[in-house]
């Protein structure tokens, strides 16, 4: 018998048996580790829940900038039809005014800007006016970090120091009212001219 036997040689192969488990795994790895951007709407922080027997707060006429829209996209501030590039300069004019004019807010505390809208407007225009409303706002406190100190507040926001941070957003505390919408805001008449 020779002592050298002569060796075969195999195929290399890999094993199959657990490669469905394998695969089930790592399916189930990336299920629950991926995520899925579902966001959808408007991010709105809501105020706190009155309680039932609270009367809602009393606000003067003067401190409040009514903003219109009805189903076919006009807008009404303050009953006078305007184009949605003349919102932000109104509601700048609102909230900056310090008690100076008679029809626009005694200061930026009391000034609220509430928006109304008839059923049926359609969703981009909402949100072209929306943001109108909330550009007037980073426009204010813009301005007013820039005096305080020396940058943009929206820019810098997380940059400037927390006193500066709290003084802007005090100063110019951003309130928007979203009323329901209802079904005959502002009528159907067009604007004039």
């Amino acid at each position: 018998m020779p002592l050298l036997q002569r060796r075969t040689s195999r195929e290399a192969e890999i094993p199959t048996a657990s490669m469905a488990d394998i695969a089930f795994l790592l399916l189930i790895f990336f299920l629950v580790t991926t995520t899925i951007n579902v966001d959808s709407g408007i991010y709105m922080q809501l105020p706190p829940k009155l309680e039932e027997d609270t009367p809602p707060p009393e606000i003067r006429q003067r401190n409040l900038l009514a903003v219109l829209v009805n189903s076919t996209g006009d807008v009404l501030v303050d009953g006078e039809f305007m184009q949605i590039s003349q919102i932000r300069g109104e509601v700048v004019r609102h909230v900056t005014n310090e008690g100076r004019l008679p029809n626009y807010s005694e200061n930026p505390d009391l000034a609220i800007v509430s928006f109304k809208t008839e059923r049926g407007l359609p969703y981009g225009r909402y949100i072209e006016v929306l943001d109108e409303i909330k550009s007037a706002y980073i426009e204010i406190r813009d301005d007013y970090s820039r005096q305080v100190a020396g940058v943009d507040y929206t820019t810098y926001k997380g940059q400037l120091g927390e006193d500066d941070e709290d003084a802007v957003a005090t100063k110019y505390p951003i309130k928007i009212s979203l009323a329901e919408p209802d079904p005959g805001v502002g009528g159907a008449a067009a604007p004039a001219g």
